[in-house]
């Protein structure tokens, strides 16, 4: 359970860095941690980071193609998509429009830290 703890927590530090306006995947935070098969672990660590009040914009994690995969977890049907939207992202039928062009790799993005 430490472990797992652990590697919640560090999920949560990349996501903390996604810039406003950009966003990422599940796979790609997953991969830059070193566990590029554990996607789906990130997309639990982010389902449970509603009950933590630290500041983890979660809405800004999305699948490999730009879907709002995980939109369920935010209480509302629209309000992943609503938080996006007001950071400028252009979203159309649950998928990003521009995907390439915001996303954010952490694999890039962090590589000196």
């Amino acid at each position: 359970m430490a472990s797992e703890t652990s590697f919640f927590q560090k999920v949560f530090a990349v996501v903390r860095q996604i810039p406003y306006g950009r966003v990422t995947s599940y796979g790609a935070i997953a991969a830059y941690l070193g566990n590029k098969g554990s996607a789906r672990m990130v997309g639990w660590a982010l389902n449970s980071s509603k009950y933590h009040l630290n500041d983890i914009p979660a809405h800004r994690v999305v699948n490999r193609q730009g879907l709002l995969t995980g939109k369920q977890a935010f209480g509302g049907q629209n309000t992943m998509k609503d938080l996006l939207t007001s950071e400028g992202v252009q979203i159309e039928n649950d998928k990003i429009l521009h995907f390439k062009e915001i996303f954010w790799d952490p694999g890039k993005e962090l590589q000196n830290q």
